[in-house]
């Protein structure tokens, strides 16, 4: 199928009208109603109703339009990928979780920026599992993730163990319940965090980031839960104070990518290796916000 018509098929959804699809498409009307009926006689499927106002979506165009996203959404990427500028040998797609990009993604990025300036880099952040299904789609190769999901076909690997403490901005040492925040490090680290502490559960703020919840309770005061790497610099200032006799969690950092990959694929996963490795022993570690 023409991805111009999956293009003009969510055009018309968009805008509700053939006519109007036609203005922003920069074609005709006809055309867009030949389009149309093209694709619906490939589909074997009414997909649009025609009625005063515009057009509405059948119950068979509704279940096509993911389908049609999906298709012009693989075909830019191909097109970018493809392509390559100038100068430029291979391309390499990485992702990470929210939480890891800095500084993990960051310091990739500056390190293949100084050292493989021939490689067009795509870096991007996101849930674990939208990231897990654009590698499965071939949209990423490479994905760094705390709570990985195993899929047959790719191949997980543990890249770095961090450790989660409690601290607060008290100076006694004392948890501050009353501005305890939980703070959303996957579900592994919240079953566990919820059997050590089930008086906090329901009566705390609960906060899905944790840059987020780190600048928080910076600002406001409380306690949470931390990578050990974050709060240094402010356990050195005395911004922040570890709370007493609390238990740790771990915080693992997982590669994730498809098991034929390709040469400058591998190729980033040493470089991912050596970043964490010399962040994990840079003493002091530089004040940073995750």
């Amino acid at each position: 199928m023409d991805v111009e018509v999956a293009r003009t098929f969510l055009e018309i959804v968009r805008s509700g009208s053939f006519a109007r699809a036609a203005e922003r498409l920069f074609v005709t009307q006809t055309a867009v109603s030949a389009r149309v009926q093209g694709l619906e006689s490939q589909l074997k499927a009414r997909l649009f109703v025609r009625e005063r106002a515009g057009v509405r979506l059948t119950s068979e165009g509704e279940r096509f339009v993911p389908y049609a996203r999906q298709l012009v959404r693989a075909w830019d990427q191909a097109r970018e990928d493809v392509a390559l500028p100038t100068g430029q040998v291979d391309q390499v797609n990485v992702g990470c979780e929210l939480s890891l990009w800095d500084p993990f993604l960051l310091e990739w990025l500056v390190h293949c920026r100084r050292h493989h300036p021939r490689i067009k880099l795509r870096a991007e952040v996101g849930l674990a599992e939208a990231l897990v299904q654009k590698i499965e789609r071939g949209g990423l190769d490479v994905a760094l993730v705390y709570s990985p999901e195993y899929v047959p076909g790719l191949q997980v690997e543990l890249l770095l163990e961090e450790k989660l403490v409690l601290v607060t901005t008290g100076t006694d040492g004392a948890r501050q319940d009353a501005q305890y925040v939980r703070v959303g490090w996957g579900d592994d680290f919240l079953a566990k965090h919820d059997a050590a502490f089930p008086d906090l559960k329901e009566r705390s703020l609960f906060v899905g980031l944790g840059p987020l919840a780190l600048q928080y309770i910076l600002r406001t005061g409380g306690s949470g839960y931390f990578r050990t790497r974050a709060v240094e610099p402010y356990l050195a200032s005395g911004q922040l104070t570890r709370v007493d006799d609390a238990p740790e969690f771990t915080y693992p950092v997982y590669s994730i990518r498809r098991h034929e990959a390709r040469t400058v694929v591998t190729s980033t996963l040493q470089d991912l290796r050596h970043v964490i490795e010399t962040v994990d022993a840079a003493t002091p570690y530089d004040a940073r916000s995750g």
